[in-house]
């Protein structure tokens, strides 16, 4: 572990050191290592649709991983150039991650959930020159390739198609021997697109150093992670850090299981019988999946032998805390953090007991303070800024392509998260507001950008505004505010309609539920969308009724 273990949370803070090495790449401290140490230790356990499971072995993740890394530099991906992994929960998206690091190659996590017009912007955004994805995924990729004029190779995991290869027939062809590259920490290792709360998603450009940044979260929100017997699981989909940084690669750092199936949506009673079956002892799960497993009555909570959860992106709640208390015996860990600097508050019941409604406390090795515009640290009980000191080893490298939005990211020696938030007189946080206008939705943060975006594509819609409003599952749903071209009248059918433009081109989660036609849009004098105005409407009605 990389925190050190105490009888009380300020004992560990002041014991924490960070110790970064000169030389530093992710592929070598997750793979590499362990192979030398111990080749036959489970790595992966993989449950195919049809119930059968395989397991991989740190050695055979090793091997796949280099003979893929020798496909990539065949095909012409050369050091820092860009690669796009578009698939979900899969063997072959740990691997392909994999083999971009070990040879110096920038991956870009990005969701199956995406429509055509959310893909060819990251594509071209990030100037990527590889696709990594598998047939069912490729039709969009082949709908848009004459307008990625980045784009070279496409490689799908599962057979070819026209003006696309075999992943794995090429990688066949490739030999299992690869150096890893020795590369220093800040040195490039994946962009992450942001929600894009304000205009279009922006690419975080994060450093190998980031997985150093992210583990004394991980340990400290999953109770001194690991343990003896761990395997780790969550249904966060790897192509968003809650997956890919929160659970994949802190396990494989640990040289802990990890399980991994493709689910098509969250099931409750599927995931608890899983975690029961493949005796899944740490996870993450947000809040909205947490009280479905409380709703679902399911028979296999009874053999879920979960040691701990840590839980976030909205608040869990006294009851939820009581129930996970109560029917799986364990306290869940709430965490916060974000694209530019991940798993980077939370508690540990151990030695941090929670106080219910609070963020918690920085963990140790990271510094927390609520500060004003100009980065001056207010006192406690003063409503300002949430940021974080600048420098950490999570925190992202900068905004690709984005000097100037880097800059404005950063007040003074701190990273300004855009949330609202006080600190009581014994250091716990309380989150007060949004700074910005990102919508939180089933444990997904979405910007209004591409939403508004897809939504005035509609030949109907002149205008848009999207927002999020409560609900007592989701935290919030989303809803659009349209204003209608002329000769467009108001209609269920066209509200139908528009929604499933919005579905087509954008992610499933990003599609409005709720569409009002408006005849007017509330506006600043300098010609921008008053969206807190639309909230406050939606918050008085709810109010009302």
């Amino acid at each position: 572990m990389l925190i050190e273990r105490k009888q009380t949370y300020e004992e560990m803070c002041a014991a924490f050191r960070w110790r970064i090495p000169a030389a530093y790449n992710i592929a070598h401290d997750v793979s590499d290592r362990h192979v030398a140490a111990t080749p036959d230790r489970v790595a992966l356990i993989h449950e195919r649709a049809d119930g059968t499971v395989e397991t991989y072995t740190f050695l055979a993740v090793q091997h796949a991983a280099n003979r893929l890394a020798n496909l990539l530099r065949h095909v012409g991906v050369g050091q820092g150039e860009r690669v796009m992994i578009l698939l979900g929960q899969d063997p072959a998206t740990a691997i392909a991650h994999l083999a971009c690091w070990k040879s110096g190659i920038v991956s870009i996590p990005t969701s199956i959930l995406f429509g055509a017009d959310a893909l060819l912007y990251r594509l071209n955004d990030a100037g990527a020159k590889v696709v990594i994805t598998n047939r069912e995924n490729y039709a969009k990729i082949a709908e848009i390739r004459d307008q990625a004029p980045s784009l070279e190779t496409v490689l799908l995991v599962d057979g070819d198609d026209v003006g696309a290869q075999s992943l794995w027939a090429g990688a066949e062809r490739a030999s299992d021997r690869f150096d890893t590259l020795s590369l220093t920490p800040d040195t490039p290792a994946f962009i992450s697109y942001t929600s894009g709360t304000t205009g279009l998603p922006k690419g975080t450009l994060h450093g190998h150093r980031v997985l150093l940044g992210h583990m004394p979260g991980v340990e400290f929100m999953l109770d001194f992670f690991p343990q003896p017997g761990d395997i780790t699981w969550s249904p966060a989909d790897w192509s968003w850090l809650a997956g890919l940084m929160n659970i994949l690669m802190p396990g494989w750092f640990a040289g802990v299981p990890v399980l991994t199936w493709r689910a098509s949506s969250f099931d409750a009673d599927e995931a608890l019988r899983m975690i029961a079956k493949h005796q899944v002892r740490t996870a993450m799960l947000t809040p909205t999946m947490l009280k479905l497993m409380r709703q679902s009555g399911s028979p296999h909570l009874r053999d879920v032998k979960l040691r701990a959860v840590v839980s976030g992106s909205e608040a869990v709640g006294k009851d939820l805390l009581e129930w996970a208390n109560g029917t799986l015996g364990l306290h869940i860990n709430e965490g916060f953090g974000q694209t530019e600097c991940n798993m980077a508050m939370g508690n540990c019941w151990q030695v941090l007991p929670p106080r219910l409604g609070s963020l918690g406390k920085a963990v140790p090795g990271q510094a927390a303070a609520i500060v004003d515009d100009a980065g001056e640290e207010l006192p406690p009980g003063t409503t300002g800024n949430l940021a974080f000191r600048r420098g950490h080893p999570a925190m992202f490298l900068e905004y690709w392509k984005r000097p100037e939005a880097t800059a404005e990211k950063y007040a003074g020696d701190w990273m300004i998260t855009g949330d609202m938030a006080t600190m009581d007189g014994d250091g716990y946080f309380w989150y007060q507001g949004r700074g910005d206008d990102v919508i939180t939705s089933s444990g997904y943060r979405i910007g209004p950008g591409e939403i508004e975006d897809a939504l005035v594509r509609h030949p109907a819609v002149v205008m848009a505004a999207a927002i999020g409003v409560p609900d007592p599952v989701r935290t919030e749903t989303i809803k659009a505010f349209v204003i209608l071209a002329p000769g467009h009248a108001p209609s269920p059918e066209l509200a139908d309609d528009i929604r499933k433009t919005v579905r087509s081109r954008l992610a499933k989660h990003e599609y409005p539920r709720e569409i009002e036609f408006i005849d007017a849009m509330p506006m600043t004098t300098t010609g921008k969308i008053l969206r807190r105005e639309l909230r406050e409407r939606e918050t008085a009605k709810i109010k009302t009724t």
